[in-house]
């Protein structure tokens, strides 16, 4: 994947939205959708090879899994709060459904092993609230290895107000050590408009490490995708007006220091400092994000 920055619609494919998928080249474990239903407008899953999780950004969905479970999905009116989700092992067969319209986030991973199918309820989402000041942001642990069982597959989210900071201090996971695990990471964003609609943007960093070199510095917008094989990723900052949001998706191989799932990150030796700061600050009072929030709260 020679490029890293893909703006809103360069990875459009057929009826979805987005659809990052591996090439074989420095790409090879992460995958994501997204797509927009119309009411009622089905769209058909085959997990061949590979696992996800259904994420609703928007509006609510019914999931029918192996043609006869149903799984109703409540989700939310916009991606800044909680949803419930429902995660898919490899081999499935699914259709996602909604009588009102949704857009809906499919998560993937390459995998093997085929665990079950798990429904996460908003209230057993683990939220998180990292960081303080300026770098005050919300996680939503839906798709991690303390929140579900998976192969590979590792997803979470991440929301923070307009004019703060988040993915800082700048982190890796591209080396397979002690401390840290080999994981690619997708980046998916979601900007929220100001209150008279117009739209807002972030902006995002991605440097190189010893694991290769890569340079993205990019502004951001509603359903712009960043991928990262390698290399610090942060930070991403969300413009003054504009509540920010991404969705997080990452998974690698399996190897003798990290067999199993595993997500472990070296910060930036410059500026891993910023953490001690935190402890004398407090979380932005703007947080948390609710499941009515409608990400204009800046």
């Amino acid at each position: 994947m020679t490029d890293h920055f893909f703006p809103r619609g360069t990875l459009a494919d057929g009826a979805l939205d987005v659809a990052v998928r591996p090439n074989g080249d420095d790409w090879n474990y992460t995958g994501l959708d997204v797509a927009t239903l119309d009411p009622s407008e089905p769209w058909e899953l085959e997990l061949d090879g590979r696992e996800g999780i259904v994420v609703p950004l928007s509006g609510r969905c019914t999931v029918t899994v192996q043609g006869d479970r149903e799984y109703a999905l409540a989700g939310r009116p916009s991606p800044w709060g909680v949803t419930d989700v429902l995660y898919l092992p490899v081999g499935t067969r699914a259709t996602v459904t909604s009588a009102e319209g949704a857009r809906i986030a499919l998560p993937w991973a390459v995998a093997e092993v085929a665990y079950p199918v798990q429904y996460l309820a908003r209230d057993a989402v683990s939220t998180e609230l990292r960081g303080a000041g300026i770098c005050s942001r919300q996680v939503n642990n839906f798709g991690t290895p303390a929140a579900i069982q998976a192969d590979r597959l590792i997803a979470c989210e991440v929301m923070h107000p307009g004019g703060t900071w988040s993915s800082y201090p700048p982190h890796k996971h591209d080396a397979d050590g002690p401390h840290e695990t080999e994981l690619e990471e997708i980046y998916y964003f979601e900007v929220a408009p100001s209150p008279s609609g117009t739209e807002g943007f972030a902006l995002h960093r991605v440097s190189a490490s010893g694991a290769g070199d890569i340079d993205v510095t990019e502004e951001v917008r509603s359903g712009d995708v960043v991928t990262i094989p390698f290399g610090y990723h942060g930070p991403t900052v969300a413009a003054p007006g504009h509540d920010l949001y991404y969705l997080n998706v990452m998974a690698g191989p399996r190897t003798d220091a990290h067999p199993d799932r595993e997500w472990l990150i070296s910060d930036h030796p410059d500026h891993a400092w910023i953490r001690e700061q935190w402890v004398t600050e407090e979380v932005d009072p703007r947080l948390p994000f609710t499941a009515d929030t409608l990400g204009a709260t800046s």
